[in-house]
């Protein structure tokens, strides 16, 4: 009874998951594809003809300046992002800060509202400080939405760090914020990680920030420029979707890696 429990359990998940990667895996074939083929009836899971055109034709294209471009924007975002949370988090939790529940009460709210709440007064904000056409405005906008997120998740991590643990370091000479970078942080890798993570996939996914505040395509990220290419290549459809999958590429390695810390980051976050 038990054992034919768990094998329906694993063909539970098996169909689970091939339901969700299968599109992942339709988009990567489709993009070797002739034109004609994508709306082939019935559909093959394997191109009779391979097509490779589409991935050359964005190497020696726009796309090595896009990724360059989506690349500065994500790295930079989750830069700030990390830097301002940590801190502001470790104090949340450790010091008795007037207003605090509603700090936190803010921050929840701000993880209900979408993007385009603030978007206009951002655009506005932006252009009196001469930072449209830059890729400074989205790097400020996916990391003024990302910090709030991480202060939550880092929140709790202080919360369930032992406060021994600082009052050994700091007998043994340490200050504050000594023991804060030796044993809090260190403490706190998973929540970091993750933290991190969520930050560089938000930026590295922000479409509507990037449209709306660069206007120069060369200074476009690379969903900004998937978006135009349809366009360009009047719905090309093999070389849109080689566009996609090399878009998508630098998101999966990153969970592959660092799924560990991921799953250890989310499950630990919510225990407080």
């Amino acid at each position: 009874m038990r054992r034919s429990k768990e094998i329906t359990l694993s063909i539970v998940g098996i169909l689970i998951v091939s339901a969700l990667l299968f599109p992942i895996y339709w988009m990567i074939i489709s993009s070797f594809k002739i034109q004609g083929e994508i709306f082939q009836m019935p559909p093959t899971l394997i191109p009779n003809e391979w097509y490779v055109e589409g991935y050359t034709s964005q190497l020696i294209g726009t796309l090595g300046r896009s990724f360059i471009n989506s690349f500065i924007v994500a790295i930079s975002s989750m830069a700030i992002v990390v830097v301002l949370a940590i801190p502001a988090s470790y104090g949340l939790a450790r010091y008795p800060v007037p207003g605090k529940k509603w700090m936190i009460l803010f921050f929840l709210v701000t993880q209900m509202l979408p993007v385009t709440v603030v978007l206009t007064p951002l655009f506005i904000l932006f252009k009196k400080m001469a930072l449209l056409n830059s890729l400074v405005a989205p790097i400020l906008a996916t990391a003024t939405l990302g910090i709030p997120f991480s202060v939550l998740i880092l929140r709790t991590y202080f919360l369930n760090a032992p406060k021994e643990l600082e009052d050994a370091a700091m007998i043994d000479g340490c200050n504050r914020f000594t023991a804060f970078l030796r044993i809090m942080i260190p403490i706190s890798y998973p929540g970091i990680i993750i933290s991190a993570t969520f930050s560089f996939l938000f930026a590295w996914g922000d479409l509507i920030y990037s449209m709306t505040f660069i206007s120069d395509s060369n200074m476009w990220p690379l969903t900004a420029g998937v978006y135009n290419s349809m366009g360009k290549y009047g719905i090309q459809w093999n070389n849109l979707l080689s566009f996609a999958t090399i878009t998508i590429l630098p998101v999966l390695a990153m969970f592959i890696v660092l799924q560990r810390y991921i799953i250890s980051g989310l499950t630990n976050g919510a225990v407080k």
